[in-house]
């Protein structure tokens, strides 16, 4: 064992519990270890050394994910997608404004250094679906062109984004007055025009994102709904397999092996 894995603080901590388990006859050592000598003492620190250091490193042995039941294998991978983490996501999902809000921004964290993050909205679900794949194209290329990561604070396709999970999600607003109103939530919350907006939303890098978007999201998204997560293209994780952030990392990190 490294000495950097077998020293650490969960090293201790496992060995501490071995040792109130032992303490209360859950976990116990041969039965001479009951006689209370120097000598047994020191046999059972030993027992418990070797077993907390045994518990600690098969814990770093991930299982393999199981097809079916972990993740499934998109029949039409994205395209263009290796080394990637892919989020199909709706501005009116409930879902997907939660784990935005919550459980992406902790796995990007954890992997923003292996994997890049990417946000595809589906044009198909919601009253202004492409509305909002157009707004959100425009924010996430102008958040590249100035060279600012578009899942950071500052960013404008993080703010637009979260304009209108508000909006919708606790603000209940539906835009009854039409989509210049959807797009209005969204571009006051970066402060650009409508005529900004306007011109930008014809570059020829937003078209290409949106066409990019709308050629891939309805196809994963009609699997298992939306919030859906593809790890290099390829593979879509069963959301309902996720049970903790460091179980969803671990998962990403052993697909994106594959």
């Amino acid at each position: 064992w490294s000495s950097d894995v077998c020293s650490s603080d969960l090293f201790r901590r496992r060995l501490n519990f071995l040792t109130q388990l032992r303490r209360a006859r859950i976990l116990r050592p041969p039965t001479m270890l009951d006689i209370p000598t120097e000598e047994n003492t020191m046999t059972f620190t030993k027992f418990a050394v070797a077993a907390a250091a045994a518990l600690l490193c098969a814990g770093s042995v991930i299982a393999a994910p199981v097809e079916g039941t972990d993740y499934v294998v998109l029949e039409k991978p994205i395209p263009n997608a290796s080394g990637t983490f892919i989020k199909v996501y709706s501005y009116d999902c409930p879902f997907c404004y939660k784990y935005d809000k919550s459980v992406v921004p902790a796995v990007k964290a954890k992997l923003d250094k292996e994997m890049k993050f990417l946000d595809y909205h589906l044009h198909t679900k919601g009253k202004y679906g492409k509305e909002g794949s157009e707004v959100l194209a425009v924010m996430w290329v102008a958040d590249e062109a100035a060279g600012r990561d578009p899942y950071a604070a500052d960013a404008m396709h993080k703010k637009a984004k979260f304009a209108l999970y508000k909006a919708y999600h606790d603000k209940k607003q539906r835009w009854d007055d039409g989509a210049d109103a959807f797009r209005a939530t969204a571009l006051e919350a970066v402060g650009m025009s409508k005529a900004d907006f306007d011109a930008k939303k014809n570059d020829p890098k937003v078209q290409a994102l949106v066409k990019a978007w709308a050629d891939s999201t309805y196809d994963v998204a009609k699997i298992q709904g939306v919030p859906a997560y593809v790890v290099n293209g390829k593979y879509l994780i069963m959301t309902k397999s996720i049970r903790s952030v460091n179980g969803m990392v671990e998962l990403i990190g052993e697909l994106a092996k594959k």
